[in-house]
């Protein structure tokens, strides 16, 4: 039966076995915890009730993380996407006045459009269209957004305060301390090549936190999962079919499009599976694993899923089969009986993991060539605007715009795939499209907040 398992999800192949993938699928799991507290909260504002939306939120994860292990065979966790359910509580609900229920009817047309567009190899097409100068800004901005986010969730950076965007933490408050012991302390064992180095770190904050009062015990161990009867099956067709409603469901579509694209090449270009063209073998797997995620998560009554950039973490520690993705969902699943025991990972403990992911996501830098700058000018604008807007899509789009303008000024069009273009119109759309970016901006600091 072992070996059964091992020859599926090809180990051999992968020069990985079971305790790696174990422990890198748990660590995964410790990373992207949170959503399970933090989807819900933010979709509320939408209002959909909170009880049945982590019961949804739950579902919607292990349903797309098992697609993604034993259809894709790849390490990648399959989440509802955060920007996503910030855009569709924030701005099409409280700011444009949509129904929830509707705005989910739009999740769901994108990932039938997604599916449609996986099966006929336009997706991979143009992910395949994508220059070598570009996937690897993808891989290096992303990691860099990463070590961004984790050092806003441990407290060492402060995002937004007076007088200045970014500055210092409070390095004397007792998480802080914290966060910079588990830092140096998985560091240490990464360094002395310790298997799950990130997972010890992060459980060994967790457990100091809890001995120190600074994070609480949960009141239980063990709760039932709510019942989501009622946002199951509640989506409103006719009013996400009307001509005015469009717009929405376009922007929905290209903003999963790039999210997906840019993690898939990200995280796969980190996990070393891409080929000697910068490709991803059988790239049309992992996208059609999460096209259907995203077709089944409205219908559970959550936003649109993909590929989450914390698997990064799964893959750092050792993570490089589908198996990988199976630990995680089995870890989702266990959290619909055991959410207290894991929600009580605190920020200052997963966030650790996100910092050090990023040290080791900027070597494809190196792959850049820094003399020609109609290569290096749009990875240049991809990264830094990935982590300056604290957007992916965002840097995304103006490095697919970039990129052909450069070109195009130096008289080499000839250099570049046809499938350019099509990215180029995509982006000029998405920034036209995505309506009153000041509410999504707004969402997303008050998610902070409460999280």
């Amino acid at each position: 039966m072992i070996s059964r398992v091992a020859a599926y999800f090809q180990f051999q192949r992968y020069g990985t076995n079971f305790r790696r993938e174990i422990v890198a699928g748990l660590t995964t799991f410790l990373t992207m915890a949170y959503i399970i507290i933090v989807n819900p909260a933010i979709l509320e504002s939408a209002g959909i009730p909170r009880g049945p939306s982590t019961t949804a939120t739950i579902l919607a994860a292990v349903f797309g993380t098992v697609l993604m292990a034993f259809f894709a065979n790849r390490p990648f966790a399959i989440a509802p996407y955060m920007s996503e359910n910030a855009f569709i509580a924030f701005v099409v609900v409280k700011v444009m006045g949509y129904s929830w229920e509707t705005a989910l009817a739009a999740v769901f047309f994108a990932g039938v459009a997604f599916t449609f567009l996986t099966l006929f190899k336009i997706r991979s097409w143009l992910a395949e269209s994508i220059p070598l100068s570009l996937k690897c800004a993808f891989a290096t901005g992303i990691g860099l957004f990463l070590t961004f986010i984790g050092l806003n969730e441990t407290g060492i950076v402060a995002l937004g305060v007076q007088g200045a965007p970014v500055k210092l933490g409070d390095l004397s408050h007792p998480s802080v301390l914290l966060a910079v012991f588990g830092l140096l302390l998985t560091v240490v064992l990464m360094s002395r090549k310790v298997l799950g180095a990130m997972m010890i770190g992060i459980l060994v904050t967790t457990i100091a936190s809890i001995a120190l009062k600074v994070t609480p015990l949960p009141q239980a161990m063990v709760s039932l999962p709510p019942d989501i009867s009622p946002i199951l099956f509640k989506l409103d067709f006719h009013g996400a079919l009307q001509p005015a409603f469009f717009p929405v469901i376009l922007t929905i579509f290209i903003m999963a499009f790039l999210d997906t694209v840019g993690t898939l090449i990200g995280l796969s270009m980190r996990a070393d599976l891409l080929d000697e063209h910068g490709n991803l073998p059988e790239i049309e797997k992992p996208m059609l694993a999460d096209a259907l995620a995203t077709v089944v998560a409205p219908l559970l009554g959550t936003s649109t899923t993909g590929a989450y950039i914390e698997s990064a973490a799964g893959i750092e520690a050792g993570g490089r089969t589908g198996f990988t993705s199976l630990v995680t969902a089995f870890f989702f699943l266990l959290a619909l009986f055991l959410a207290p025991v894991f929600t009580v990972v605190p920020p200052h403990a997963y966030g650790i993991a996100l910092i050090v992911i990023g040290s080791f996501m900027i070597s494809p830098l190196t792959k850049i060539n820094f003399d020609d700058l109609t290569e290096l000018i749009p990875a240049f604008l991809t990264v830094v605007l990935m982590i300056f807007t604290y957007n992916i899509a965002v840097g995304m789009t103006a490095g697919f715009v970039a990129y052909p303008l450069m070109k195009l000024a130096t008289g080499r069009i000839g250099e570049m795939k046809k499938g350019m273009w099509v990215l180029a119109l995509l982006s000029l759309s998405y920034f036209v499209l995505v309506p009153n970016r000041r509410a999504v901006k707004t969402g997303t600091r008050k998610r902070r907040e409460r999280h």
